[in-house]
């Protein structure tokens, strides 16, 4: 059993985007691991590890337009189950 079940990944697109205040704004408010948060101002890529996706999106789609999204269940993955 996983402890973070959905592998979630989206693109942020916007202005004056700053990775690193993306990256320690998720680490502190969203319960998960495995974050990669990388762009520039006009583009971040989101990669992330947890139970509540729909917080990711909710979070991302603040802070522009999001779009590439894939939420992926790495249990059903893990049981040879399409995810």
């Amino acid at each position: 059993m996983l402890e973070y079940r959905y592998d979630t990944q989206l693109l942020i697109e916007g202005e004056n985007l700053d990775e690193d205040a993306i990256h320690d704004y998720i680490t502190e408010n969203i319960k998960g691991d495995c974050l990669i948060a990388v762009g520039d101002e006009d583009l971040i890529k989101i990669h992330f590890h947890t139970n509540t996706p729909w917080t990711v999106l909710e979070y991302c789609a603040s802070l522009g337009e999001i779009h590439d999204i894939v939420v992926e269940d790495m249990d059903r993955q893990a049981r040879g189950l399409k995810g």
